[in-house]
């Protein structure tokens, strides 16, 4: 059902909006960084094809996991042959999209043992005088340094990737669940009653030639509730605490046993690392802090006293843990293959079914598997980082 490309796509944002259509050339489920940078390349190598992104929430969805990622680019990160990947990732945020706040910020990476590429934690911290009170160089005195690394908003690369591929001719539904059938969606589109409830207001099945599942953590899920088809992947539930530590503009990304420091606001937000998937049917609860319920989850509140002697700030004041779940933020991962250091990938799920997962490592790859999935869709082939 290809068309001539049109000028500005449509937007439905609320029921009070109309929504007649029953059929497109692609449908995107899910408007976060990944679905809705997938939706901005697709639109540009292939105007021609009718396209509809959908999104559970707003544009950003802000209780997804785009908003909660670190949003840290650093070339530590990047897998053995896929560096051009990354780089090209790091041109597009930095230079292609609007309002996305790309700031170069080093990453300085500590370590209790002497290794290829480590340098004094000492000399660096003579440096950055600010951070004597958060790291103890006696019990970390090594460290890797990225001064390539840079920070951003990933919530922003949602929202200007979303208005991009409006702008080029996609339509975009939000505050609407979606589900898969055979050779489409039924669509769901949310209302709010007068006692605060989400339901349904109208139900639409749209028939679509392909279907792009980005729906995160809840992706391969619904590729095996809807389908019937086994994906492999998992998810894992991560929170995001804050250390009130004062941090400025020169201040580096810090990572330590996997904890990762990312400045922000202020203070540091702490992304801590993910172990293992977590169990279907697990549903996070609060851990315990001297006896004390705490919002933090046991296995996160583990690591964080696991360094405190080596990051003394952990065991202060300034370490907010809450006192439910509800305090800390949090949100579902998802974990391409299960494992959290697994890049983001796609897979053909079913015919004319195509999964999207970022996963943990997509601050770094994340736009470049979007766009590799977006030009296997428009028939595209080559891709420019290869050039």
């Amino acid at each position: 059902m290809t068309g001539r490309a049109k000028a500005t796509g449509r937007v439905w944002a609320h029921v009070g909006q109309t929504f007649v259509e029953r059929e497109y050339d692609v449908v995107i489920l899910g408007a976060g960084r990944m679905g809705a940078a997938c939706a901005l390349f697709l639109r540009r190598l292939a105007p021609g094809l009718r396209l509809l992104l959908a999104e559970r929430g707003g544009l950003p969805n802000e209780e997804g996991a785009t908003i909660l990622a670190p949003g840290v680019w650093t070339g530590l990160d990047v897998p053995p042959g896929r560096e051009r990947e990354a780089v090209w990732d790091r041109s597009q945020l930095e230079r292609e999209l609007n309002d996305v706040q790309f700031q170069p910020r080093s990453l300085l990476d500590f370590y209790a043992a002497e290794g290829e590429g480590r340098v004094p934690t000492a000399d660096l911290l003579a440096h950055f005088p600010d951070l004597a009170d958060v790291v103890d160089p006696h019990a970390l005195p090594f460290a890797r340094v990225d001064e390539d690394a840079a920070t951003y908003r990933p919530g922003s690369v949602a929202l200007a990737c979303g208005q991009g591929a409006v702008r080029a001719g996609a339509d975009l539904l939000l505050n609407t669940h979606a589900a898969l059938i055979p050779g489409g969606v039924c669509l769901e589109r949310l209302t709010v009653t007068n006692t605060h409830e989400v339901v349904t207001h109208e139900t639409h099945e749209v028939r679509a030639g392909v279907v792009i599942v980005a729906l995160g953590a809840e992706g391969p899920h619904a590729a095996e509730h809807d389908l019937g088809a086994h994906t492999g992947h998992g998810r894992a539930y991560r929170q995001s605490p804050r250390l009130n530590v004062p941090t400025t503009d020169a201040t580096p990304t810090l990572r330590a046993g996997g904890l990762t420091l990312r400045p922000q606001n202020g203070g540091f937000t702490l992304v801590p690392p993910i172990h293992h998937r977590d169990p279907h049917g697990y549903v996070p609860v609060g851990g315990r802090l001297t006896g004390v319920p705490v919002g933090v989850r046991r296995e996160t509140l583990e690591d964080l006293i696991g360094l405190m002697d080596a990051l003394p700030a952990l065991a202060t004041g300034a370490l907010e843990v809450g006192r439910s779940l509800a305090d800390v933020p949090g949100a579902w991962v998802a974990l391409p293959g299960g494992r959290a250091d697994t890049p983001p990938t796609h897979e053909e799920v079913a015919p004319g079914v195509h999964l999207l997962l970022g996963g943990p490592l997509a601050d770094t790859l994340g736009m470049a598997v979007a766009y590799d999935l977006a030009a296997r869709v428009a028939g595209v082939e080559g891709r420019p980082w290869e050039r």
